[in-house]
């Protein structure tokens, strides 16, 4: 049984309980099996966000809803810390729905939890951002969901945060990051 309530940001939270699979639970990973996405190593692939990323940056207030009726999910034990926030702003500025998805697995989950709750993710989402999570854990959710699953894409430490210094446009730096996450969930979803 599960209880949603919206509150006046637009953010859903969700406090699922299961009986037999744990509750549901930090760019994209990159695996044959589960989701695909842009690689930041990859030069051309880091240009090609930037080049994104630029766009939405000029057109700012302006921009269109090119994610409407996407349903994006934050995985992440908090939903108030600053990356949850640029995370949420940022999708919902291009019209997705965001889902704040308190997290119940950890390292010690079995593989079955993992890869039940990774279904159950692909069927309700199109993407996850997973935040404050093992690494690990996240690769397993990957692996299963068949969606984009992000590791931590709009916190300080992701590979996305150093390229808001690349990106040239006369904007601010708030304005700068977002375009930037906006990229990055516009290239992973296609």
């Amino acid at each position: 049984m599960s209880h949603n309530k919206a509150d006046p940001t637009g953010l859903t939270f969700i406090k699922a309980h299961a009986f037999r699979f744990a509750t549901l639970p930090g760019m994209c990973f990159a695996d044959r099996e589960g989701a695909a996405g842009a690689d930041l190593s990859n030069p051309v692939e880091a240009a090609a966000l930037l080049r994104q990323a630029r766009v939405l940056a000029r057109a700012d207030a302006a921009s269109p809803q090119l994610m409407a009726g996407k349903q994006l999910a934050l995985l992440s034990p908090d939903c108030g810390d600053a990356g949850a926030l640029e995370f949420i702003q940022a999708a919902q500025a291009l019209g997705a729905h965001v889902s704040f998805v308190r997290a119940g697995l950890d390292e010690a989950s079995s593989a079955r939890q993992v890869d039940a709750t990774a279904r159950v993710l692909g069927r309700l989402y199109d993407a996850v951002e997973c935040q404050h999570l093992p690494a690990e854990l996240v690769r397993r959710i990957a692996r299963g969901a068949g969606i984009p699953v992000f590791a931590g894409l709009a916190t300080p430490g992701h590979p996305t945060a150093t390229l808001v210094e690349a990106l040239e446009v006369d904007a601010t730096r708030q304005v700068k990051r977002r375009s930037i996450l906006q990229a990055a969930l516009l290239v992973s979803l296609g």
